[in-house]
């Protein structure tokens, strides 16, 4: 599948100002086009996008009407893995018509792993030029290599700007609770330098963790880290539904929501004893319901996938789903038994500031225990390698 369509490239075409764009009139200058790979690999400018390399255009983008055959096209995909260009670089090549014209096209994916060296040197696409990447350049890139090394909750999330967090909330909010009252005086620092101490900024960019946590709107950076709630009068999911709810925001405004909704849908039975006692006794313990939906809001995978956490409350039991499986060492035999693991320690961290999580590794014993003190059954578990799920059955 391309990335472009022919609207959007014959667009790119004509736009001489494009760094995502290189013009070949041939494959003659064999050496000249895997310097555009290699710099289109490095992605320098952060775009996160394909640069686009197409044969058989003059430099104004207007047809050079050359032949585009199997062997073009079979020696512009060998560039790819002939040794030159090192990582191999992932691209694709593939014969289009833009308009009346045949061309070549070579998509060429940002690397994973920058820098990319072209015969022992880094090249990078600044502007319309393709020259040597310069020691500060290559620096830049290496660190980029290191940052998609990190956690996916730590890495900067290139295409967003600080504009995209909420500085109000950061100030007020976060800080006052993340970081000692007297160290906060102290701090003269500016805010961005504040943030980046605790990894909510790197390289100039908000971390996809500051986004969800500060951002004015993550849902639109992450689209699945929402939480969804049904509260189903039945046992199966095609029954009627009493109520749902999509909770979007940042991550505190959707763990407050979320735990109101568990609060008002649990049902207190009251007896009254032989001495005129009332005893309340609910269908579920609450702190447990929160302990688990923490735990899912906390551990689930949000790169690679739109879904949502989903709490789902039927007539006879609560069926809690965090997108992604289990992670690093964690496996069905020892989890819940106090070994923990973190596939977003950004998160956690930020969850612990804002009190969802006072100890890490205590959410299931925790709920475990909780259960058990209610007398409700222990939590079934279901392990999958997209998904964790849990079921709490209500007290008898």
């Amino acid at each position: 599948m391309t990335a472009y369509s022919d609207v959007q490239l014959a667009a790119m075409l004509n736009d001489r100002e494009s760094d995502l764009v290189e013009r070949k009139r041939s494959g003659a200058d064999r050496s000249g086009i895997r310097r555009n790979i290699c710099a289109f690999a490095n992605d320098l400018p952060g775009h996160g996008r394909p640069g686009v390399i197409v044969v058989g255009v003059e430099d104004d983008g207007s047809c050079a009407n050359i032949d585009i055959d199997d062997a073009l096209l079979r020696n512009l995909a060998q560039m790819r893995d002939d040794g030159n260009i090192l990582p191999i670089p992932a691209m694709e090549v593939r014969k289009r018509r833009l308009g009346h014209c045949d061309v070549a096209v070579i998509e060429v994916q940002p690397a994973s792993a920058p820098p990319v060296r072209y015969q022992g040197r880094v090249w990078v696409k600044v502007g319309p030029t393709v020259r040597q990447a310069t020691p500060d350049e290559e620096r830049r890139l290496s660190e980029r290599r290191r940052a998609a090394d990190l956690p996916f909750d730590m890495r900067p999330a290139g295409e967003a700007t600080l504009d995209d967090l909420d500085f109000d909330y950061a100030r007020t909010g976060l800080l006052p609770r993340a970081v000692a009252p007297d160290v906060l005086e102290q701090n003269q620092r500016p805010l961005e330098q504040q943030l980046r101490s605790l990894r909510l900024v790197s390289q100039g960019h908000p971390t996809w963790g500051a986004l969800l946590g500060l951002g004015k709107d993550p849902q639109s950076w992450l689209p699945g880290a929402y939480i969804q709630f049904l509260r189903i009068d039945g046992t199966a999911i095609t029954d009627e539904i009493r109520h749902q709810k999509v909770l979007t925001g940042r991550l505190e405004d959707m763990l407050r929501r979320m735990e109101e909704l568990l609060e008002i849908n649990v049902s207190v039975r009251t007896r009254i004893d032989e001495r005129s006692r009332e005893h309340r006794h609910p269908d579920y313990p609450v702190v447990a319901l929160k302990q688990l939906a923490h735990n899912a809001v906390m551990h689930r995978g949000y790169e690679g996938t739109n879904a949502p956490v989903q709490i789902y409350w039927y007539s006879d039991r609560v069926e809690i789903r965090s997108p992604g499986g289990l992670y690093g060492r964690m496996n069905p035999q020892n989890f819940g038994k106090g070994e923990t693991d973190y596939r977003n320690p950004l998160v956690a961290e930020l969850m612990h500031h804002l009190g969802f999580a006072q100890r890490f590794g205590l959410g299931v014993p925790l709920a475990r225990k909780e259960l058990a003190k209610n007398g409700n059954p222990e939590p079934e578990f279901r392990f999958e390698p997209t998904l964790v799920e849990v079921v709490v059955r209500p007290a008898g």
